[in-house]
């Protein structure tokens, strides 16, 4: 069972991280950290629009850490808020639950379904996504105070 968990895709997935780094001068910034393991993923974004323009990642993470964030950084750029979100959601619910894999853009995370019998592993596998909806949300909320003013 751990040679489907660690399959060879994964692991050439979690050694080639795109957008890797930090942007100069995010708009939303968001550094999310799992207490079991230690793993830490940073995520900087500039919108452009309603949509990401811009994403670097600082992923300090297990190898099921890194390739979520491979799969965020691969598609993520021009992906909205509520895409993100609906990722997010739909990726926790086919970990804790059971559910289909993610629909669309984020549809690669369906090779991530075996973490679903490692629930030790939940949280660090989610890290990516939990912080580029905080990250998002922060910039969105920044552009849109600044559109106001």
């Amino acid at each position: 069972m751990i040679d489907e968990l660690y399959s060879t895709k994964l692991l050439k997935l979690a050694a080639n991280l795109p957008h890797s780094g930090r942007l100069p001068d995010p708009e939303g910034s968001s550094e999310k950290i799992s207490k079991l393991c230690g793993s830490r993923v940073t995520i900087d974004v500039v919108m452009d629009g309603d949509r990401v323009g811009q994403f670097a990642q600082d992923v300090k993470a297990c190898a099921l850490g890194q390739a979520s964030a491979a799969v965020l950084g691969a598609h993520v750029l021009g992906a909205t808020l509520a895409e993100i979100e609906m990722a997010r959601d739909q990726f926790r619910a086919m970990l804790k639950d059971g559910a289909a894999a993610p629909v669309g853009r984020f549809s690669d995370l369906e090779m991530l379904a075996p973490v679903k019998d490692y629930p030790a592993r939940h949280t660090s596998t989610l890290l990516a996504f939990e912080a580029a909806t905080d990250a998002v949300r922060q910039a969105s909320t920044r552009t849109s105070r600044a559109g106001i003013a």
